[in-house]
């Protein structure tokens, strides 16, 4: 059984619309849209199966014959995939996809590409009580890597 997403909310006149619609105009160019919009789907319903850290990490890479096959980074994930595979199934086919069996591949490079768009650090400046105190923690410390740090840490927030 196929099961497709939703209406794709598109504005209008946008390239994604032309992608879309030039997708759709021919025979397998729509297979190819039907396709990636039931393993869309699919990955949708996945999300709210799966623990929130394992739902992010898992990625759905095919659909065929009955058969689910998951992408995931590392292999913890995989095993940890492997060992809620049966309920995750049981739960996909009371949701109404006709799958019997969910198989896991690992694929290192997979989370790479999200975690290159994190947001900016944010810190929050010291007062002028905790830069006292690490001044203080500076003059104690012997040469080294950590008193380097300490004195980059009172330099950087000094300036602030």
């Amino acid at each position: 059984m196929s099961r497709a997403s939703g209406p794709t909310r598109h504005r209008s006149g946008s390239a994604a619309d032309t992608a879309i619609d030039w997708l759709g105009s021919d025979r397998h160019g729509a297979n190819v849209l039907t396709a990636a919009r039931t393993l869309l789907a699919l990955e949708g319903a996945l999300q709210g199966m799966l623990p929130p850290g394992l739902a992010q990490a898992c990625r759905v890479a095919r659909m065929e014959n009955r058969q689910l096959t998951l992408a995931v980074p590392s292999a913890a994930y995989a095993a940890r995939l492997r060992q809620l595979a049966p309920r995750t199934v049981a739960q996909l086919a009371n949701s109404g996809w006709n799958l019997t069996e969910i198989q896991v591949r690992v694929q290192a490079g997979l989370l790479q590409s999200r975690t290159n768009t994190s947001q900016p650090k944010q810190s929050i400046p010291l007062d002028s009580q905790a830069l006292d105190a690490f001044r203080g923690l500076h003059e104690n410390l012997r040469p080294g890597p950590l008193a380097d740090a300490v004195a980059r840490l009172v330099a950087r927030h000094g300036r602030a």
